[in-house]
């Protein structure tokens, strides 16, 4: 059999991406698709990412996260199983409490990250990343023996509602967003119970609404029809997050990037036995070997993943994640550096061959906040 040309290899590839419930909507009005994590996602609408990264730091964006997993625990024993697996304490948490924490490996890799909701006592949901989703699903499955796993994510949709403007954006439609920061609630949706939660990816004042497949698009229409709100894609999404220092697994954290090095032992209960704790505190005495800092670059140029930054010309790291920031109207990023090098140094970034001058910060970028 000859070798598939070009065209057809993007026509299979096409073929086998998975579609979130928006999809018809987004190729309808004229969004760039790409493939994330094995998704067709949109990366940007027709007024382009900088516009749309604009409107959610000044008024509301709304994105469609559906690709996310979707994980359900129960059971007696459930937190208490969680507990020997994830980094942070599920005991802290009292229903429709919302916390962040991860997943390591034995060697204190992240294997991903996430949120966890406490719906009840003995109920727990978890949004993996798309792409860990099934290996996160399938860890949870043979390390939690006294526990009920279930994977929902086929079965939900997810909309991110961000921005000043969002409490509005819900409220006009009758939705219920009078909740603290890192909680959740309940709501009835055109007869059925949808999940909101008072969180987010952009540093914004924001929601995740969790709602049936089936109402997915409805939701999204209703909520576009209110004033000030716009659709965006993931390349705003990636500016945002960036703009806060948010972490990317894959790119700022992962199996050779750790939570200590990555900034995130806010995020590890060393009260608890979580899965790769002796590893961990083990880099905790010895001190990190990097860490994870800003970088604003002070001349022109665009921070790249991979870009290594230097010191009177030797090498001291390298960006993991990089952006054009549109509120700053410069170049940023997240970089692996050499942990004797202190925010305010001056360094200079490797943009294809030039010397970008640049100051190591510490994140966020941008004067905004999602409380």
């Amino acid at each position: 059999m000859s070798p598939l040309e070009p065209a057809e290899l993007s026509s299979q590839r096409q073929h086998e991406l998975q579609h979130t419930p928006l999809h018809a909507w987004h190729v309808a009005s004229g969004a760039k698709m790409a493939d994330f994590a094995g998704w067709e996602m949109p990366i940007e609408f027709p007024l382009g990412t900088v516009s749309e990264h604009r409107s959610v730091r000044a008024g509301c964006g709304l994105f469609d996260v559906s690709h996310m997993g979707l994980l359900s625990i129960e059971g007696q024993q459930a937190v208490a199983e969680l507990n020997q697996l994830l980094t942070n304490d599920l005991d802290r948490l009292a229903d429709r409490d919302v916390q962040y924490t991860l997943l390591c490996d034995e060697l204190g890799g992240v294997v991903d990250d996430m949120l966890a909701t406490r719906l009840a006592a003995d109920r727990i949901l978890l949004v993996p990343n798309a792409a860990n989703s099934v290996a996160v699903f399938a860890l949870l499955q043979s390390s939690l023996p006294d526990a009920t796993v279930v994977d929902m994510s086929a079965d939900w949709g997810l909309i991110a509602v961000q921005g000043p403007g969002a409490r509005s954006a819900l409220s006009g439609i009758g939705l219920d967003s009078e909740i603290k920061y890192m909680t959740a609630t309940t709501a009835d949706y055109q007869g059925r119970e949808i999940i909101i939660s008072r969180t987010g990816y952009t540093g914004e004042q924001g929601y995740e609404v969790l709602v049936p497949r089936s109402l997915t698009q409805q939701l999204w229409e209703q909520l576009l029809d209110q004033p000030g709100t716009t659709p965006c894609g993931l390349g705003a999404r990636d500016t945002l997050r960036t703009e806060m220092g948010y972490p990317l697994h894959g790119q700022d954290i992962g199996a050779s990037i750790d939570p200590l090095t990555a900034g995130l032992s806010w995020a590890v209960a060393w009260e608890t036995d979580f899965r790769g704790r002796n590893k961990l505190q083990q880099l905790r005495a010895e001190g990190p070997k990097h860490r994870l800092c800003g970088v604003l670059l002070q001349g022109r140029g665009v921070p790249r993943p991979g870009m290594k930054v230097l010191r009177d010309g030797e090498p001291i790291g390298v960006v993991t994640s990089g952006t054009f920031s549109p509120s700053l109207r410069q170049g940023i990023a997240i970089a692996l550096l050499d942990p004797r090098i202190q925010i305010g140094d001056e360094v200079d970034l490797d943009v294809r061959g030039r010397a970008v001058q640049a100051v190591v910060t510490k994140p966020p970028f941008v004067d905004a906040s999602p409380r």
